[in-house]
């Protein structure tokens, strides 16, 4: 299934590694597709989206914690 997640920025850094699949990010104009293996940190406040390009398992950290995130 292919997703897209349209541009966005919020403050907090997006750190990741993809263990499977593929997506291609755009950050501040910049293409980077990743693959299982690759890692990527987006800096806080920089507008950024994503396409996956095949089903993909990610794992992603966020700092500082995003509080929307938490259960309520």
């Amino acid at each position: 299934m292919i997703f897209f997640r349209r541009a966005h920025k919020h403050p907090h850094e997006q750190t990741g590694i993809m263990i499977s699949g593929r997506m291609l990010f755009s950050v501040d104009d910049k293409q980077l597709e990743v693959a299982a293996g690759d890692s990527w940190c987006v800096p806080g406040d920089s507008e950024h989206s994503v396409i996956t390009l095949e089903d993909s398992v990610v794992v992603e950290v966020f700092s500082p914690v995003r509080q929307d995130y938490l259960p309520k």
